[in-house]
């Protein structure tokens, strides 16, 4: 026997972590509003029956006024399944009661799990349990989520249902659900009836910590130090195990290489897969793996606490001057990881004109994989390079004020955008503040690493080796004695210098589009007339190598600059173009960062030479 089971409730009610629990899969929480936006399946089994349990949307109410809603009412009205379990939070029970009542509207086959039973316990708030299963007769079981605590007892409710028939359910009329109101009155009578407080000033705590994490000055001071801090540990964690990788790396390259020599195989036949396809990709695997292994796991950290929703009420005002919608912070958070994910996350975004507007303007946050070439630049030129822990601190701060320098470009874009060929007003959305909680670090470690880490460096391999392929045909194949990536150098060395960089830096950036790890060493590698990329650790060499060819402080700068402002990288292009449909849009995404890259640096180059001049 098989039987369906939709659960339904609120955002940040926990219930996708009942879901997993009862499933076995491990889909990722976001602690924020919309984070899920497509319903997604799983399976268990007891007995002779088997449960596919459905995990919708999470939404307040069933009105349709959001694309959350929408789906999580049709699915409940034209699916038919068997059962709906609606997941409620025991900290704010009132306002979850509300959507438990409009699905008992809908069908009768419904099951109340209230989760969250530890954190009402820690604030003195008490359930009980059997007077709302009484006042609402439907089973009502309690539970705690995060430690599994209650979570088997959904399947007893479930099976304790009575059959009904199917004529019961239905789809009621809209104005039924438009209606709050009845809904919200009852709500609050049950409430008062079976829930009881013994402490009036039970979120106390949590006020006091928004008033520093929201506050009009604090909070983006607050922001700027969260910011500062994830950088600094990535950057000051990364370089240790980072070197090591790329050591054991070209370690095998050697030992690949000699295997090759001693079966007799031709270097013509070895030299483009090894030296190129496998280089590549293992530049990329050490220089990208860290990083992303320290970085996920302390965004992941300030999402499960509960910080993340608070930066979008930060920003949100900000969006809606630029007519645009709050929930784009949201989606440029996502984007410092990898922007791939981030054009993903614009679904939780329901107007297709802002949703396009956050699309376009994602890539001016810098990903993971342009890091590494900022960091180095900087430390190179504006901070130095002695070793002492003074100078990676002062890398993470000018790196967190080139971060919100794109911030700052993502909000005069979008209010470009929002005002020429995107145009139309914000629309509203419900922004939901949830309880600050203890991050599960070990389930924060798991998830970030398994469906983050992991998912972008996959993606990141995969286009990674057909481009060292590319990069040492370029490289290596001469016409008139001179390589094709001398030839292309020397095309675009006079547009580059134009706007304060060369040929070398533009090609670096062209080659880099698969897997922007690699841009700094493309730049070594032709500086140096090598066929392959150098395994160049010595940073005092670096700089000896690009000052010898020319760069400058402000060659480093507009460097920076543009690696903060060009196109998106192959991934990000691929996923644009699947998420709109579209290769005119994604032909924009690409366009709009790199014309906003082009004259930023002209502008900087012209402004400094004038300078320079007048002095």
């Amino acid at each position: 026997m098989r039987k369906v089971i939709a659960l339904a409730g609120n955002p940040n009610v926990g219930k996708s972590t009942v879901f997993n629990h009862l499933t076995g899969l491990r889909q990722h929480t976001g602690n924020w509003a919309g984070k899920t936006v497509e319903c997604v399946s799983g399976t268990c089994k007891r007995g002779s029956t088997v449960y596919e349990f459905v995990d919708l949307p999470g939404c307040y109410s069933l009105s349709s006024h959001s694309r959350e809603e929408e789906i999580a009412r049709d699915y409940i009205c034209l699916e038919g399944p068997d059962a709906v379990v609606v997941v409620c939070d025991a900290t704010c029970l009132e306002r979850n009661l509300i959507l438990l009542l409009q699905i008992m509207e809908i069908t009768p086959k419904v099951v109340l799990c209230v989760n969250l039973l530890d954190e009402a316990k820690k604030k003195k708030i008490h359930v009980d349990l059997q007077k709302l299963s009484g006042e609402l007769h439907i089973p009502v079981i309690g539970c705690s989520a995060r430690s599994g605590e209650g979570v088997e007892q959904i399947l007893d409710a479930i099976e304790s249902l009575q059959e009904k028939s199917k004529e019961q359910t239905g789809i009621v009329h809209q104005a039924c659900l438009e209606s709050v109101d009845p809904f919200v009155k009852r709500a609050r009578k049950l409430c008062e009836r079976a829930v009881v407080y013994e402490k009036a000033e039970y979120d106390r705590k949590d006020r006091m910590l928004d008033c520093l994490f929201t506050g009009r000055v604090t909070g983006f001071l607050v922001l700027f130090l969260f910011l500062f801090g994830i950088f600094w540990i990535t950057a000051a964690g990364a370089n240790i195990p980072s070197a090591y990788l790329q050591k054991g790396a070209f370690w095998l390259e050697e030992k690949l290489i000699e295997g090759a020599v001693f079966l007799g195989i031709s270097p013509a036949a070895y030299e483009p897969i090894i030296c190129g396809a496998y280089r590549v990709l293992s530049w990329v695997v050490s220089v990208m793996l860290p990083p992303m292994a320290i970085f996920f796991p302390l965004f992941t950290l300030l999402e499960d606490f509960g910080y993340l929703p608070r930066v979008a009420f930060n920003l949100d005002k900000c969006f809606q001057k630029c007519r645009a919608c709050g929930k784009q912070a949201l989606t440029m958070c996502m984007g410092f990881g990898c922007n791939a994910v981030g054009v993903t996350g614009c679904r939780i975004i329901d107007s297709p004109r802002e949703r396009m507007i956050a699309i376009l303007t994602n890539s001016f946050v810098p990903c993971n994989g342009r890091f590494p070439t900022m960091l180095a630049l900087l430390s190179l030129f504006f901070v130095g390079s002695t070793g002492a822990a003074t100078d990676s601190v002062l890398a993470a701060v000018c790196l967190s004020f080139v971060i919100l320098f794109g911030v700052g470009m993502t909000l005069l874009v979008s209010r470009i955008l929002s005002g020429t060929i995107l145009k139309g007003m914000p629309s509203a959305f419900t922004l939901e503040l949830p309880p600050y909680r203890c991050p599960q670090v070990g389930r924060v470690l798991i998830n970030s690493i398994l469906n983050r880490t992991l998912y972008v460096l996959g993606r990141a391999v995969l286009v990674a080796a057909p481009a060292g392929l590319f990069i040492w045909v370029l490289a290596n194949v001469q016409t008139k004695d001179v390589s094709i990536l001398q030839h292309c150098v020397t095309f675009l060395d006079p547009f580059g210098r134009m706007i304060g960089l060369d040929g070398v830096i533009l090609m670096a950036f062209i080659l880099g589009m698969p897997a922007n790890e690699i841009v700094l060493p493309i730049i070594l590698m032709t500086y140096l007339c090598q066929g392959n990329l150098q395994d160049i650790s010595d940073i005092y060499l670096i700089k000896q190598i690009l000052t010898e060819n020319g760069w400058t402080w402000l060659t480093a700068l507009n460097t920076i600059l543009f690696s903060l402002l060009h196109w998106p990288c192959g991934t990000t292009c691929l996923t644009i173009r699947k998420e709109t449909g579209s290769v005119k849009w994604m032909a924009l995404a690409i366009l709009i960062p790199t014309g906003v890259g082009v004259f930023i640096c002209f502008l900087n180059t012209t402004v400094v030479n004038f300078v320079t001049g007048m002095l």
